[in-house]
Order: C-alpha cells, then sequence, then structure tokens
C-alpha cells in the first residue's frame, strides 16, 4: 500500500503544483508522446531481457504492492518452527526427518505453517539443507557452504529483475528527448503559421520530455528500488534459516541454535529474547518420537 500511495502522492503533487500554477491539464495529455516513450520503453525490455527475466519482472512489480512478507510475527513463527525441527530431531534423530522432508504437506511439523509451504523458493531451501542433515553432512562448514551457493544463486537471480527496471529508468529521460525532438522537427514544420499553433506544438514537444523524467525519478526508479529492498528481505529470510541450521548441525542445542538465528534477523524486525523464549516453550509443537516411528 506505501508504493501506491507513494505513487498517487508523486502525481498529486505534480500535477497539483502545475494546476496551482494555471496550468491547462490538457495540454499535457499527449498520445504520442506516450506511445512514443512507452512503446520504445518496452522495446528496450524485449530487446535486453530474456523471457524469464521478463517474467520475473511482472511478477516483482506485482509483489511491490504488496505487503512485505516478512514481519517481525512471520519471523517470530519460523524461529519456532526451527525449534520443532531441531527439537524433534535430536529427540528422534536427523535420519526421522526424512519423510518430512520429502512429503512436507503432511509433515506434522511443517504443515502447521502454510506461508512457509506456499513460498516454493524458501521451502526448497530449506529442505535441500535439513536434507543434507538426513544423509549426514559429513562437516557443518560443508553444509554452510553449500546454503552460501544457494543463497548467492537466489540473490543473483532476485536482482535480475531490478537491473532490468533500472535499466528501463535510466532509459527514460533519453526516451523523453526522442520524443521531444521529433516534437521540435514537426515544430519546425509549422514555422510561419500562426503563434498559437507553433506554442501548441512546442508545449507538446516539452511534454515529452517532462514524462521521460517524471517516469524515471517518479515511477520506474523507485519501484526498482522497493523491489530490491524486498529482495534483499527474502535474502535475510534464508541467512536466519542458514544460521539456525548450521548451528544445530555444530552441535549446538535446539534453543541455543534458535537464538543464533534470532541474531541474524535484522535489528527492525528482530523480536526479542524473551519473545522468542515465551513463544518456543508455550507454541511449540514437537512431534513425539514415537510418531516418526
Amino acid at each position: 500500500m506505501l508504493a501506491l500511495l507513494g505513487i498517487i502522492l508523486v502525481f498529486g503533487a505534480v500535477f497539483g503544483g502545475y494546476l496551482l500554477e494555471k496550468g491547462n491539464p490538457w495540454v499535457l495529455l499527449q498520445p504520442a508522446e506516450l506511445l512514443i516513450i512507452g512503446g520504445a520503453a518496452l522495446g528496450i525490455i524485449l530487446v535486453s531481457n530474456p523471457t524469464a527475466v521478463i517474467r520475473k519482472m511482472l511478477n516483482g512489480l506485482g509483489e511491490t504492492f504488496h505487503s512485505p512478507k516478512h514481519t517481525r510475527e512471520s519471523y517470530l513463527l519460523h524461529l519456532r518452527m526451527l525449534f520443532e525441527v531441531f527439537s524433534f530431531a535430536r529427540r528422534a534423530g536427523a535420519m526421522k526427518l526424512e519423510s518430512d522432508v520429502e512429503e512436507p504437506e503432511s509433515s506434522p511439523i511443517f504443515s502447521n505453517y502454510p506461508d512457509l509451504l506456499a513460498d516454493r523458493v524458501t521451502l526448497d531451501f530449506f529442505l535441500d539443507s535439513l536434507r543434507m542433515l538426513v544423509l549426514g553432512a559429513s562437516a557443518p562448514h560443508h553444509l554452510d557452504h553449500l546454503m552460501d551457493l544457494d543463497m548467492d544463486i537466489q540473490r543473483r537471480g532476485h536482482h535480475e529483475p531490478v537491473r532490468a527496471l533500472n535499466s528501463v529508468a535510466d532509459s527514460l529521460p533519453g526516451l523523453g528527448i526522442v520524443a521531444a525532438v521529433l516534437g521540435v522537427v514537426i515544430t519546425m514544420q509549422s514555422i510561419g503559421g500562426s503563434p498559437e499553433l507553433i506554442g501548441e506544438k512546442v508545449a507538446a514537444a516539452l511534454v515529452g520530455t517532462f514524462l521521460g523524467i517524471l517516469l524515471c525519478y517518479g515511477v520506474v526508479g523507485p519501484i526498482a528500488s522497493r523491489l530490491e529492498g524486498r529482495c534483499e528481505a527474502h535474502t535475510h529470510h534464508l541467512q536466519v534459516l542458514r544460521t539456525g541450521i548450521v548451528a544445530f548441525a555444530g552441535g549446538m542445542s535446539p534453543i541455543l541454535a534458535v537464538e543464533a538465528a534470532r541474531r541474524s534477523i535484522p535489528v527492525e524486525w528482530r523480536p526479542s529474547f524473551s519473545e522468542m523464549h515465551i513463544t518456543v516453550r508455550r507454541e511449540a509443537k514437537i512431534p513425539s518420537a514415537s510418531s516418526a516411528a
């Protein structure tokens, strides 16, 4: 909602100020200028990006206007999940996690976290890492290396649409100049006509430059920045899971491994130790070892 509110505020401030200065709003309605700038920008996207990146860009644009997935409450919930997984693995043995890893939808642990099941990218990252414990990873640093490699690949993939949007934003002022130059060419053809006619054509040409700059700095650039922030939030979430799993694999007790994960949460979203401790002690649902037999 904040992204949508921000864009509305940008347009409201710009066009509101224009109207306060007694500007004619109809002068800004230049379909030809929008066609030149918008069509050329779309062409740049198609030329410079493969289909997969364009699909990621469209999905990212949709996510930009939704509430963030990772909040203080969601982190607290996933800390509880880590405690349940680690406690069950400590009680029944890591090998007993195999059925949970292979069929998470029917797992007595993961079935309680529909948000995680719906996020297939994060779920696969988490389950693949647990699978290494089930298979008996030789050393925690080997597991840590694999998870770091996975995170790096995901980080690059998530930043591809950000780079594409930034490229489009950088091109918009230039496309606005192109539209303005074409407008000047049309104006020069009307030299000798009435001053009113020439003035209208000059105004139409300048609208192209105006639109290019406004779309760059007021819409596309901020959307790219917001999408980058969501990518970083996703990476932070993976880092929390990674920290907890590596700590547990290194021999820490479940509660200490969860504490290590809590410490890796960004400060603005990090629950306190007492909140985490009360949550895992009161709300954790750890399956019995006999149920995994």
